[in-house]
């Protein structure tokens, strides 16, 4: 097995102001852009062949990771003119898939961390003789997913969308967003125009008698869809719970890049993550927390579980709690925003402007 895809285009809108300048998968994550930890899991799990299918700010892929090479990959790109969506997305890259018709071409999505046995995808799919496979999670409350209930064999027996009532819930199984395809089946999905794999792709297969087979891998998982959930797999990257080998240095309490200059009395706990060229000021605790490359946190900031966004700035005794700073945005000194205030990009809040705020 040695062919993928990743579904790199989304616009990212819900990790605003994260990704005004910048892609979601580029958005780093324990140092690194997020992408690399999953180009880097899939070499490990023996992928050699890797498409990214991007369309969002899709010109900053290429320039970062080239031909792949450093990461011992052979990386091509594909770019939507229009926005396809997942199912429309994988069927645009077909052409430069590789794969005999019965191969089976691995398929990520792009905002997905997670500690998935890569291999045994593969290995289910294969021994189970499969048209798709998918990677199935359970979690405790599946009323924000779509369920996917499976036979005892593993089989899976509808696609059902978001439960509204608890008579719904069926299963607590949901899509975990990595499948592996048979690579014929690709080539049935429509081209030229929006498809969604989950909504229209699946369920079709599934009508027309395909064999979709579901393997729950319930180890780390989460969707790094919203500023909070990606703190915490920034977080979760650097303290060892979120499996990868693209983290640029030793698992534990912090991680502080190179050329980063951390005051000798400040406290980096709870898998705080400080980016080249950033500065932290004297006295500063920062816990759970990602501070991007050359942002400053002047002396006496307390940051807890928040972004502060590359070269920006958060002056001296501010508290942030659950917030979110944008690039190159400055908050005064004296400030305190909690509970998901995001801070746009380039804005400056002065000095003892807001004591505190509830969730926008």
């Amino acid at each position: 097995m040695t062919e993928a895809i990743l579904l790199v285009g989304g616009k990212g809108t819900r990790l605003r102001p994260l990704t005004v300048h910048t892609p979601k998968p580029m958005v780093p994550a324990a140092g690194v852009p997020f992408l690399t930890h999953q180009l880097a899991r899939a070499r490990a799990a023996g992928v050699e062949h890797i498409v990214l299918a991007t369309s969002y700010l899709a010109e900053v892929f290429e320039p970062y990771f080239g031909d792949g090479s450093a990461l011992g990959l052979h990386i091509e790109y594909v770019t939507e003119t229009e926005p396809l969506g997942t199912g429309g997305a994988i069927r645009n890259v077909a052409s430069r898939l590789r794969s005999a018709p019965d191969d089976p071409v691995l398929i990520f999505n792009g905002d997905i961390l997670t500690g998935l046995d890569i291999r045994a995808l593969v290995d289910t799919h294969e021994t189970s003789g499969a048209d798709v496979s998918l990677h199935l999670t359970r979690v405790a409350d599946p009323r924000a997913y779509g369920l996917v209930p499976t036979d005892p064999t593993g089989r899976v027996t509808a696609f059902l969308e978001k439960p509204q009532t608890p008579e719904e819930i069926v299963t607590d199984q949901i899509n975990a967003g990595a499948y592996v395809f048979r690579r014929s089946v690709i080539d049935t999905i429509p081209a030229g125009r929006p498809v969604s794999v989950e909504r229209e792709t699946f369920p079709g297969l599934l009508s027309s008698g395909a064999h979709l087979q579901g393997m729950v891998d319930s180890t780390y998982w989460l969707d790094l869809g919203t500023p909070q959930a990606f703190v915490r797999g920034s977080a979760d990257l650097v303290l060892g719970r979120a499996p990868s080998p693209a983290v640029p240095g030793r698992r534990g309490e912090s991680l502080v890049l190179p050329t980063a200059r951390v005051a000798p009395d400040a406290k980096l706990t709870g898998g705080t993550v400080v980016g080249e060229d950033a500065e932290v000021g004297e006295g500063a605790r920062i816990s759970g927390s990602a501070i991007l490359s050359g942002a400053v946190v002047e002396p006496g900031a307390v940051i807890t579980d928040s972004l502060v966004g590359a070269a920006a700035r958060v002056g001296a005794r501010t508290a942030l709690s659950g917030a979110v700073v944008g690039d190159g945005a400055s908050v005064g000194a004296d400030n305190e925003l909690r509970d998901g205030v995001r801070v746009w990009c380039g804005a400056t809040l002065p000095a003892g402007a807001v004591r505190f705020s509830s969730d926008q």
